[in-house]
């Protein structure tokens, strides 16, 4: 019985955080290029699982890689996915494409790149950012950017791995940043730091320090 006692702790399952109330929509961007047995893969699968539990919807581009990941996760913890694809009209030499093994639950179709990722920002009221190439970055820098410029009622960045603490500090040693620029994400590296995260900005905006999370989505005029 002592023992019991003494190792009871160990076998006790951690307490989920509960879903923020503020927010539904968490959109994924990362790279279209990640094999799905990767660890970046497994990674996004872990994360979008996680945030399906708890009741979140998943955003994501409808095509392969991180994408294709979000949404296997995401059913693999009984959630709902938004797609948002792209049908260019004009010939994109290194577009990735429509993946049919990515089985979102509704699609939103788009005609060029700027559309697509526009409208990401616009149904996602929360981004999670995974590693990825110039796709990614610039689906970052426009994330970041809109979050600089409509700050105090802005969408949030999560950025998921420690690779971006490296990056953020080459931002403010080498570029002109201002310190607005520099509250609107959150590094992270693990599924539950998705979550704590999210109820972090929950928080902050109880708090009376950011008002960001009191828009839903679709409250950027973009």
């Amino acid at each position: 019985m002592k023992i019991l006692k003494k190792f009871g702790n160990l076998f006790k399952t951690k307490e989920k955080l509960p879903k923020a109330q503020t927010i539904q929509h968490v959109a994924i961007f990362g790279s279209a290029h990640a094999p799905q047995a990767s660890p970046l893969a497994l990674s996004v699968i872990k994360v979008c699982k996680e945030l399906a539990l708890a009741g979140y919807t998943i955003i994501d581009g409808g095509g392969p890689g991180v994408m294709r990941a979000a949404t296997i996760g995401a059913k693999q913890g009984g959630g709902e996915v938004i797609g948002v694809t792209l049908y260019p009209k004009d010939e994109l030499l290194d577009f990735e494409g429509r993946d049919p093994k990515n089985l979102v639950d509704k699609e939103i179709k788009t005609t060029n790149y700027v559309e697509r990722t526009l409208t990401m920002m616009r149904e996602g009221q929360v981004y999670v950012v995974f590693n990825g190439g110039t796709g990614t970055i610039s689906e970052f820098g426009m994330a970041w950017g809109l979050a600089k410029l409509y700050f105090g009622h802005h969408k949030p960045l999560i950025l998921y791995g420690n690779f971006w603490h490296d990056i953020m500090r080459c931002f403010k040693k080498n570029m002109i940043m201002r310190p607005e620029e520099l509250k609107v994400y959150k590094i992270v590296d693990s599924p539950e730091g998705v979550l704590e995260a999210i109820k972090d900005f929950e928080l902050e905006i109880a708090r009376g320090e950011h008002e960001h999370l009191k828009t839903t989505k679709g409250d950027y005029s973009i």
